[in-house]
């Protein structure tokens, strides 16, 4: 059976993100462009992935090899993801980019095995560290925003999220502009670099033991390199520690690591980290302690 490559809970993301009038066409005319790209590089679809900004194919390639095909209605979103892989090349613990097609906003990527999420395992945080290093060393030359411009974009469409979700009665309104005020004074001082921008532990994935973890999924731009921290932070916090144990446990393993900046970082996004399980539930006892955090 071929895989469903747009669902309801897929296009509704798409609607939410990037509004009907681009996505849903984009989510109609879907089969049609992909019959057209796997034929173009000799792919066959065995599953599709659902994101936010997207759909994620996982494809084999023309001998069985594993293939990724990266899609997006939106063309700002797929040349800034092309570009920071490619800034990226010879990085061992970033996702290779094989092919592009950026007319129809579509990535070819290297399939990573076993290439299962970090979610739900025990950090490696030597390899993170290295992963950070990795990242925030090339030159950071090409098409990529401001960090300050991105945190304006999400706190906005968070603003409305909160505002029209279940979250808006266990987180208000003025944390969330707290959080922005934070977050933007970050953003518009400190060392800058190419950010990941999206770096939590689903977006790394376990390449095997002979290279490690591999970030993908990137939301790149430029700005403060401690803001790729932040979501190692709260891993130790979802298992009752606490974000000093997240710190202790990174920062021997990132050079120039500057623990403060991470911290205030935390503080700043822990609104943002709170809403979208808020959003899904009941408030928990890890969703009290960030928006403790935020306050």
């Amino acid at each position: 059976m071929a895989p469903v490559l747009i669902d309801p809970a897929a296009r509704a993301r798409l609607i939410d993100r990037f509004g009907a009038e681009l996505a849903e066409p984009w989510c109609d005319a879907l089969p049609e462009l992909v019959a057209r790209l796997t034929a173009k590089w000799d792919l066959e679809v065995r599953e599709a992935r659902p994101g936010n900004t997207g759909r994620t194919l996982l494809c084999a390639g023309p001998g069985g090899e594993p293939r990724v095909l990266k899609l997006t209605p939106d063309a700002t979103v797929a040349r800034s993801e092309a570009a920071a892989l490619e800034a990226w090349a010879g990085c061992s613990r970033v996702v290779d980019v094989l092919d592009t097609d950026l007319d129809a906003n579509a990535i070819l990527l290297e399939g990573l095995v076993p290439g299962t999420q970090l979610t739900d395992r025990e950090v490696p945080w030597a390899e993170v560290g290295d992963l950070l290093d990795q990242l925030h060393s090339v030159e950071p030359t090409g098409p990529f925003g401001q960090l300050a411009t991105g945190i304006d974009f999400i706190f906005t469409l968070s603003e409305r999220r909160r505002r029209e979700s279940r979250a808006a009665a266990h987180l208000s309104a003025e944390v969330l502009a707290k959080g922005r005020e934070r977050a933007m004074a970050l953003a518009t001082s400190g060392p800058t670099a190419l950010l990941h921008g999206d770096l939590h532990p689903a977006n790394v994935l376990d390449a095997g033991p002979g290279r490690g973890i591999v970030a993908i999924d990137p939301r790149a731009g430029f700005g403060d390199p401690a803001l790729d921290a932040v979501d190692w932070m709260f891993v130790p916090v979802a298992e009752g520690g606490t974000i000093d144990d997240g710190l202790e446990a990174l920062g021997p393993h990132v050079a120039d690591f500057d623990a403060e900046r991470v911290r205030a970082w935390c503080v700043a996004m822990a609104p943002l980290v709170a809403l979208s399980p808020l959003r899904r539930g009941e408030p928990t006892p890890f969703t009290d302690a960030v928006l403790e955090l935020a306050r």
